[in-house]
């Protein structure tokens, strides 16, 4: 199984020098995109959204995306795990953090490897939390 994403509910401590990074959230349930894509922007992320995954990967090909947040079962019958797994092949570094309110978790083989899971109903200040730690974490210089 992958890790749950298990953060505090306080306000993120935000480091200089990240507020360049992009977060395409791809969601299709309108109001939780938006929170969540609010959330990421007032802590001072660009964000770019998508609803579905074939809008997602127009936005990948186009554009340098830092983390990718997809819930899994997207509109149009599209999967945020082959989205992940797409996006993945064009960059394998790229931090991916899954969520759905459908499963309570997924096993290994479903999801790109140093994935995250986190379980809907989530706080968006948990997901703010969650992407300044990971991204953080990338941007260390002793990040393997």
């Amino acid at each position: 199984m992958l890790p749950f994403a298990c953060v505090p509910a306080v306000p993120a401590f935000r480091l200089d020098g990240m507020a360049d990074r992009v977060v395409l959230v791809v969601e299709d349930e309108f109001m939780v995109c938006e929170l969540t894509a609010e959330a990421l922007h007032d802590e001072g992320y660009r964000v770019l959204t998508a609803a579905d995954a074939l809008e997602a990967e127009e936005i990948l090909a186009q554009e340098r995306v830092d983390l990718l947040f997809t819930d899994i079962d997207l509109a149009r019958n599209t999967n945020g795990l082959a989205l992940a797994h797409r996006a993945r092949c064009r960059r394998p570094d790229l931090p991916v953090v899954y969520t759905s309110g459908g499963c309570g978790g997924l096993s290994e083989n479903e999801a790109v490897c140093d994935s995250v899971f986190v379980p809907k109903p989530y706080l968006p200040s948990d997901i703010v939390a969650l992407t300044n730690d990971i991204l953080r974490r990338a941007a260390s210089p002793l990040h393997v």
